[in-house]
């Protein structure tokens, strides 16, 4: 048994409903020997670890990654959780609001990727 196995055992399913089984299971699926090892890893610590302590709710942890996603300019992983905050119940309006907020710490640049890339999934999902 393995270390994390519990942790992967709890994050799994907690990382399905924010993401959606469809985008996880693909990843998973797809995942050779050496792309498994992030897969645990993420899994494992952001999921089961992170997201899996019971003192935040969704949608807080939602509306904290918007924020450090823009700051940090991860735009591509921001597009995940913008899905997923919509998942966890934020509204457009909070999610713009997120992104606002963030922008003004974080400066032009990154909230105009991070308003980009949230418009790109806010459209796809049929919410704007």
């Amino acid at each position: 048994m393995r270390d994390d196995d519990a942790l992967f055992e709890k994050g799994m399913p907690i990382r399905r409903a924010v993401l959606g089984a469809e985008y996880v299971d693909a990843s998973m699926a797809k995942a050779d020997d050496f792309m498994m090892s992030f897969q645990r890893a993420t899994t494992s610590w952001a999921w089961g670890w992170a997201w899996g302590d019971p003192t935040l709710d969704n949608r807080t942890r939602s509306l904290m990654n918007l924020a450090m996603l823009t700051a940090t300019g991860h735009t591509e992983e921001l597009k995940l959780h913008v899905k997923g905050a919509l998942n966890n119940g934020l509204t457009v309006d909070e999610i713009k609001a997120a992104l606002l907020h963030a922008t003004a710490y974080s400066g032009i640049p990154c909230g105009l990727g991070a308003f980009k890339a949230a418009h790109e999934v806010l459209k796809r999902e049929g919410a704007i």
